[in-house]
């Protein structure tokens, strides 16, 4: 056989397609009222679900063909939240997968839980943070943890490296400096099954931090065993963990999509007003006499009329009337006539 058949023949063989695996089995109770009614991945953002987002900014960034992606969610979610997800896996062309975490028993426990998935080329990326990023995964890398430079790493868990720009530590919230670069949820393992046999040997010797199994105990045990960790940086990394993160990463998801999406839907109707871009305006939207934007997301059934908002986000089949608002969060089925003020109402309230 020929040099060129032998490459061809590795080529082949080493162009493994890849798994992703979404945890997103938290309560968000920081999220609260609005999780009560709605996990926190399934809020919208710009328009469609946050883990709608994740996964196809993951698919579209790093330009890997995807075999199967695996959801792990609460039993509770139900099955409307179980078909979307799916729905969302097939339009990218992969096999969508529902696992269940049936308590709340950490990060590792919850990768876990997608232990059919955890095979082979595996990109894992919890589904309460958003990224703009651009990369290629260097397959001939072992892992690589994605991070972002922080002002204040104290509120992290952190990486060090080493002179060749290797992962030598993993370091929980250091206080005194250690690294600037945050780990923010995001992973790539070429061997799933390696890091699957690591996670059940936590579970197995009951290796807990403060009553959880965390994936950081599992990656330090791999590094102490020589596996080689490397780093990769995004752009912008965004926290959808509290209403004011929530409405701010609206806002930057609306200026990175803002050239590439059709963020005002057709049907539309625009009476008497004026939208200041960007701006998500969906489906059946009505809004009369008013001043929309920046930073606005109206779900679809939306009314506004005689209003004035900035930096909002309203959920589907609300109605704002005579009102001023910014830097507000409002729930599905809302109804808020009222004085000015920064909000966070949760679903089907009333506010007059």
């Amino acid at each position: 056989m020929s040099e060129l058949a032998n490459q061809l023949i590795i080529t082949s063989a080493n162009r493994k397609n890849m798994n992703i695996i979404i945890p997103m089995a938290g309560m968000g109770k920081r999220m609260r009222p609005h999780t009560l009614t709605t996990a926190k991945p399934l809020l919208p953002i710009a328009g469609k679900p946050v883990v709608q987002r994740l996964v196809e900014d993951i698919v579209a960034t790093c330009g890997e063909k995807i075999e199967e992606i695996a959801f792990i969610i609460g039993p509770s979610f139900g099955k409307e939240v179980e078909a979307h997800l799916l729905k969302v896996a097939e339009t990218l062309g992969a096999k969508g997968k529902i696992c269940y975490q049936d308590e709340p028993l950490g990060t590792a426990h919850a990768i876990l839980c997608a232990g059919d998935t955890l095979t082979g080329n595996t990109f894992i990326a919890f589904a309460d943070t958003l990224f703009k990023a651009t990369f290629s995964i260097d397959k001939n890398k072992e892992a690589i943890i994605w991070t972002h430079k922080v002002e204040d790493p104290r509120a992290y868990g952190v990486v060090k490296l080493n002179d060749k720009g290797e992962i030598e530590a993993f370091v929980e919230k250091p206080q005194e400096f250690v690294s600037d670069l945050a780990i923010i949820g995001v992973y790539y393992f070429k061997d799933g099954d390696g890091l699957k046999k690591e996670l059940q040997r936590l579970i197995d010797e009951k290796i807990l931090l403060k009553g959880e199994y965390q994936i950081t105990d599992a990656m330090e045990h791999m590094l102490e065993n020589g596996v080689k960790f490397y780093t990769g940086q995004v752009e912008e990394w965004l926290d959808c963990g509290n209403k004011d993160a929530f409405i701010y990463s609206n806002e930057r998801v609306l200026e990175f999509k803002n050239h590439t999406e059709q963020l005002v839907d057709p049907s539309a109707r625009i009476e008497q007003s004026v939208i200041i871009p960007p701006c998500h305006i969906g489906a059946g939207v009505v809004v009369k006499n008013s001043v929309v934007g920046p930073y606005v997301s109206l779900e679809k059934g939306v009314q506004v009329e005689d209003s004035r908002l900035k930096n909002c986000i309203i959920q589907s089949d609300s109605i704002v009337k005579n009102a001023q608002l910014e830097s507000s969060m409002l729930g599905k089925s809302v109804t808020y006539i009222g004085t000015p003020e920064a909000l966070s109402l949760g679903d089907f309230s009333t506010k007059i």
